[in-house]
């Protein structure tokens, strides 16, 4: 299976987080692709329009997300026709959880996030979405489309709608999020809006991540 790691580059930024170094000597993004390789993962590929990422010698994959200038997010799910994972890029992993990833089965769509009661070193106060592996390319690219039309019809409180996704997969009610329909993730998995941010959540862990 091919493995997307989505990076939603903006020129607009001094740097992306996803080429932040987070206290480990590494991005946060080659952190992702250390333990995907652990794990057997060999065929990875990214998802942006930023030229920054070009020096991880990686194939690079061109999205239409024009988010921000509107266009919507999903838009940056590059396009498959063979089954693959799309991991989010901004997220800092923890090894376990690269591994539940990779391991995980699926017929159709399978979806990772954390899910309340959060684990003690879990940083946000809120769940956070950090995968989907897709076995059904064309049924994911339907509820794409199906999402961002319902998006534009102004069905959504918020942007971007990654958790609205997977409710149009699941056909469960919109606007409402079920905590138990997917693969819950509950360590300290999670992404970090700032560098403040990190440094409390490593002055909270007490140890290297």
């Amino acid at each position: 299976m091919k493995y997307i790691i989505m990076c939603g580059g903006d020129y607009h930024t001094e740097q992306p987080k996803q080429l932040r170094e987070y206290g480990t000597g590494l991005t946060i993004i080659e952190r992702t692709i250390n333990f995907l390789q652990i794990n057997g993962v060999d065929d990875i590929a990214i998802s942006t329009n930023d030229p920054r990422f070009e020096w991880l010698g990686l194939p690079i994959l061109h999205h239409k997300n024009n988010f921000g200038n509107g266009g919507h997010w999903l838009e940056a799910f590059y396009p498959m026709d063979e089954p693959c994972c799309y991991i989010f890029g901004d997220v800092f992993f923890s090894p376990e959880a690269i591994k539940t990833i990779v391991n995980a089965e699926t017929n159709n769509v399978e979806f990772f996030a954390s899910a309340p009661p959060f684990h003690p070193e879990y940083f946000k106060r809120w769940a956070e979405p950090f995968a989907f592996k897709v076995q059904a390319p064309d049924f994911f690219r339907m509820c794409i489309n199906k999402t961002i039309k319902l998006a534009e019809n102004g069905r959504f409180r918020r942007e971007p709608i990654a958790w609205e996704l997977w409710q149009v997969i699941k056909m469960t009610p919109l606007n409402h999020i079920d905590y138990t329909n997917y693969v819950a993730i509950n360590d300290y998995t999670t992404d970090f809006d700032t560098d403040e941010e990190f440094e409390v959540f490593k002055r909270r862990m007490g140890r290297d991540v």
